[in-house]
C-alpha cells in the first residue's frame, strides 16, 4: 500500500513551496517598501533630482577688479579680446577624440597642430607647461589674439568644429600706465584647479571657486584675490532629453570685483625702473680690479617706501618679466625662459625675496648696539688700517688710516677697523669662546631692529634674511657638521676644506672673527631690501618701525570705499631721541663730505634745501663680485637699491638713487627745483577721487624721463627679452661660514 499523499506532493515538495512563498512574500515587500521610500517619503527630493537632469548652468565670470595706484591710475585692468575655447568634453566624444577637429582649428588661427594639442591636454606631474590645470569641464583658451575673420570662420562651420567657441571675453591687462611694470608686485592669474574647486564647495559668494575662475598666483593678484575676483554669475537653462534648449529656469547675475587702492605712484615706479636697470648697465661697462673683468651687475632691487607710514611708493626688481605672458595661458617656450637659471628666474620679487650681505649699510645697527652697550656718543675710537684678531688681519678699505674718530665719522667714511675694536670688545666682555651670560649687544640690537623676520608685507613669499647669533650658530652646525667633517677628512688644501675642517671641530662656536666680520654687515648676515628700507624709514620718522604695505584701501568699481588699509606700527627702534640725532647727523654727513659725496653733492645736490641722508655699503660675497647697496632717506621716503655684483656702493648705485630724487623733488642736475616738475614732493596720503562711471580723478600729470637708448621703455614682447640679458644665479649666502672679507662703502 503506497504512502503518498493524494494531492501527490511528498512533505520536502511542500516545504520548498512554503520556503519559495514566503522568499516571493519578501520580495514583494521589499520591492513596496523602496516604492514608498523613493515615491512618498523621498519623493520630492527625487523630483527635484530628476528634474535638475534637464538643467543646464551657464557659467558667466565675473569681471575682475582693478588695481590701481595710488592716483587711481590702472595698474592691472582688464581688455576685451576674442578668445578662441575648446571643451575636452565634447573633443572626447568624438571619435577620433577631437584630433580632426584640432588640425582644422589650427589651420584656421596659423598654429602649428601640436601647439594647439598642447594647450588642451590636462597638467600633472609628468606632463610639461603648456598644458590645461584648470577643471577638464571647463573650457580650455587655446588663444586669445584670434581675428574677427578667425572668429566668424568657426562660428560659420560649427560642424567643422565641435566643442570650439569664440566669444568676447574680459581678459587681465597688464601693464599699467607710462610704462611702469611692476610685475612681482602685481602677479599674475592662472585657472583655478579641480582640488580647489572641491575645497570650496561647500562655501559660497566668493569664497567659492567655480570652474571658470581664474585666481591670483603671486603678488597682490594673490594676496587680494578674494577683493578682486567678485562671484561669477549663472544661467540656469532647461534642455530636453536631447539637450536642446526649452526654456530659462533663472539664475544670479555675475557681480565685479572690488577695486584695490594701492600706494603705489605709477610714475616713481617707472623711474625706479629705468634707474635700476640704467645702474646695472652702467655697472657692466666698469672695470673690476679684483676679478679683471667688467661687473657682471646680473639683478638688482629697489625700494621707495614712504618713511611715516611704511607704505610702498615704489617696489623694483630685476630681472623682471611681462605678466600679459601669463594671460590666456602661458606658452612652452615663455615658462622654460621664466623659470630657468639662464634667465636668472624674474618671477622672483628681489625687494622681498632677494638676500644678500648688507655690508656697511649695517653699521646704523652697530652704531645703535655700541651705545646700547655702553660706548658713548663723544667717544673716539681707534681707526687704524688693519686690526689682528685671532690670527688674521682684517683691513680697512684700501688700508686706509684716519687715527682715533668719532663714530659719526666712522660712519661717514665707513671706517671697518673702528667697528672691528667695538665689536671685539664686546666679544671678550661676554667671554670670548667661552661665554656666561653674554649680553650679546650686536645680536640683540639687530633682532630689535626688526632683522631676522619678515616685515608682514601684503605680498606673499617674503624671506626672513638671518641674524646669525649663537642660536642660529648652534643650529647650522647640528645641519651641517656631518658634511663639514667628510669634507675635512677628504684631505684638500683649498679654502672650501680649510673652513670645513674648522667648522668639524668646532663650527658652533661664536669666534671673534665671526663676531667682527658681522658687526660690519659681512659673514652669515642676510638682509632683504625692504627690511633695509624699514629700518632707514625709521631712523627718519622718530624710530617707529612700521609694517610696509602696498594696498591702502578697496574699493568698487563706482569708487566707493569698501575698507581702509591703515599704516600699522609694529614697534619702535631701541635708541633714545639723542643717539637717533647722532645717527641722522652721520648720515647726512655721507652726503655731504662722506663716501656718497662725490654721487650727491659733489654733483649739484642741493643739500641745504633737500636734505638727505645716506650710507653706503660694498658686501664681499665668497666666488662673487662686490654686491653694491646704498640706504638713504629724506624727510619724506627711504630708497633703497642693492645690484648684485654691481661694483660698491656709491659707484653702482649712487646716480640711480639720486635720479629718483630728482624726480621726487623736482631737482635738475645742476640742483635746481621746478616744483612743478617734481613727481612726489610729499607722499599721497589721501585717496584718489573717482567719477560716477568710477574712472579715476587725477591729480597728477605722467611723467617721462630721459634715459640712454640703451635702456628706455621697450613694449611689453621687447621687455621679457630685454630683461631676459639679466643672466646670473640666485643670490646666495655671503661670505660663507668663515668669511672674513671686507665691508667697503
Amino acid at each position: 500500500m503506497s504512502n503518498i499523499p493524494e494531492s501527490g506532493r511528498t512533505r520536502r515538495v511542500t516545504i520548498r513551496l512554503v520556503v519559495l512563498q514566503i522568499l516571493v512574500l519578501s520580495l514583494l515587500a521589499t520591492l513596496g517598501g523602496r516604492l514608498w521610500y523613493l515615491q512618498i517619503r523621498n519623493g520630492s527630493e527625487y523630483i527635484a533630482k530628476a528634474s535638475s537632469n534637464h538643467i543646464r548652468e551657464v557659467i558667466d565670470p565675473a569681471v575682475r577688479g582693478e588695481i590701481l595706484d595710488a592716483d587711481g591710475r590702472v595698474l592691472a585692468g582688464n581688455q576685451t579680446k576674442l578668445v578662441v575655447s575648446v571643451s575636452r568634453t565634447s573633443l572626447l566624444q568624438q571619435k577620433d577624440h577631437g584630433r580632426a577637429a584640432l588640425t582644422r582649428l589650427a589651420q584656421v588661427l596659423g598654429m602649428a597642430p601640436k601647439d594647439v594639442e598642447d594647450k588642451v591636454r590636462l597638467c600633472d606631474a609628468k606632463t610639461p607647461q603648456p598644458c590645461w590645470n584648470g577643471s577638464p569641464y571647463q573650457p580650455i583658451p587655446v588663444t586669445d589674439q584670434a581675428t574677427t575673420q578667425q572668429a566668424m570662420q568657426i562660428m560659420e562651420r560649427d560642424e567643422d568644429f565641435p566643442g570650439v567657441s569664440a566669444q568676447p571675453t574680459a581678459l587681465r591687462q597688464y601693464p599699467g600706465p607710462d610704462g611702469a611694470n611692476a610685475a612681482q608686485v602685481l602677479g599674475y592669474l592662472s585657472p583655478v584647479t579641480d582640488d580647489e574647486v572641491s575645497k570650496t564647495a561647500k562655501k559660497t559668494g566668493r569664497d567659492k571657486y567655480l570652474p571658470s575662475d581664474q585666481i591670483g598666483r603671486a603678488g597682490l593678484e594673490s594676496v587680494y584675490d578674494n577683493d578682486l575676483r567678485g562671484t561669477s554669475g549663472v544661467t540656469r537653462l532647461e534642455v530636453d532629453n536631447l539637450g536642446r534648449v526649452i526654456g530659462n529656469a533663472g539664475g544670479n547675475p555675475a557681480q565685479p570685483g572690488d577695486n584695490v587702492v594701492t600706494s603705489i605712484d605709477a610714475r616713481v615706479q617707472k623711474v625706479t625702473e629705468d634707474n635700476l636697470l640704467q645702474a646695472m648697465a652702467d655697472a657692466r661697462t666698469q672695470w673690476d680690479k679684483d676679478t679683471e673683468k667688467n661687473y657682471v651687475a646680473d639683478s638688482g632691487a629697489a625700494v621707495v617706501m614712504d618713511v611715516h607710514t611704511g607704505r610702498i611708493v615704489a617696489m623694483a626688481s630685476a630681472p623682471s618679466y611681462d605678466p600679459n605672458l601669463w594671460v590666456g595661458g602661458i606658452s612652452a617656450r615663455d615658462y622654460a625662459n621664466l623659470t630657468s637659471q639662464a634667465s636668472n628666474y624674474p618671477l622672483l620679487d628681489r625687494a622681498i625675496q632677494g638676500q644678500s650681505a648688507p655690508g656697511s649699510t649695517f653699521k646704523v645697527v652697530s652704531t645703535s648696539a655700541a651705545a646700547q652697550a655702553g660706548y658713548p656718543l663723544d667717544g673716539h675710537y681707534p681707526c687704524p688700517t688693519s686690526l689682528t684678531i685671532g690670527g688674521r688681519e682684517f683691513k680697512n678699505f684700501e688700508g686706509e688710516s684716519f687715527g682715533d674718530i668719532s663714530l659719526e665719522k666712522a660712519l661717514e667714511i665707513s671706517c671697518d677697523t673702528v667697528f672691528y675694536g667695538l665689536a671685539y670688545n664686546e666679544w671678550q666682555k661676554d667671554g670670548g669662546i667661552r661665554p656666561k651670560n653674554p649680553n650679546d649687544w650686536f645680536f640683540k640690537t639687530a633682532h630689535e631692529f626688526g632683522l631676522g623676520a619678515r616685515t608682514g608685507i601684503d605680498l606673499p613669499g617674503e624671506v626672513t634674511g638671518r641674524v646669525p647669533d649663537r642660536q642660529w650658530k648652534q643650529a647650522f652646525y647640528d645641519a651641517n657638521k656631518d658634511a663639514w667633517c667628510k669634507q675635512a677628512a677628504g684631505g684638500g688644501t683649498d679654502f672650501a676644506t680649510q673652513i670645513a675642517r674648522e667648522n668639524c671641530v668646532d663650527g658652533n662656536v661664536m669666534r671673534a672673527g665671526d663676531m667682527v666680520n658681522y658687526a660690519i654687515g659681512q659673514g652669515d648676515t642676510l638682509v632683504t631690501p625692504v627690511q633695509m628700507a624699514r629700518i632707514y624709514s625709521a631712523l627718519a620718522n622718530g624710530g617707529t618701525l612700521y609694517r610696509p604695505s602696498v594696498a591702502k584701501a578697496v574699493v568698487t568699481p563706482s569708487g566707493q570705499l569698501v575698507r581702509n588699509i591703515a599704516p600699522h606700527a609694529d614697534g619702535k627702534l631701541p635708541d633714545d631721541d639723542k643717539t637717533l640725532q647722532y645717527i641722522d647727523e652721520a648720515t647726512a654727513g655721507v652726503i655731504t663730505s662722506g663716501t656718497a659725496a662725490w654721487k650727491f653733492t659733489g654733483a649739484g645736490w642741493p643739500q641745504d634745501k633737500i636734505q638727505l641722508h645716506a650710507k653706503t655699503g660694498t658686501a664681499e660675497v665668497y666666488g662673487k663680485q662686490t654686491t653694491s647697496w646704498l640706504a638713504t632717506y629724506s624727510k619724506d621716503y627711504a630708497v633703497i637699491m642693492t645690484i648684485s655684483q654691481g661694483g660698491t656702493g656709491s659707484g653702482g648705485s649712487g646716480d640711480a638713487v639720486r635720479r629718483i630724487y630728482q624726480a621726487l623733488y623736482g631737482v635738475d642736475d645742476k640742483g635746481n627745483i621746478d616744483a612743478g616738475k617734481a613727481l612726489l614732493p610729499s607722499p599721497q596720503a589721501d585717496l584718489p577721487k573717482f567719477n560716477p562711471d568710477g574712472t579715476a580723478i587725477l591729480k597728477t600729470a605722467s611723467y617721462s624721463i630721459d634715459l640712454p637708448p640703451s635702456v628706455g621703455t621697450p613694449s611689453a614682447p621687447a621687455r621679457t627679452a630685454g630683461y631676459a640679458d639679466l643672466v646670473a644665479v640666485e643670490p646666495t649666502r655671503a661670505g660663507g661660514v668663515r668669511s672674513h672679507g671686507r665691508s667697503r662703502a
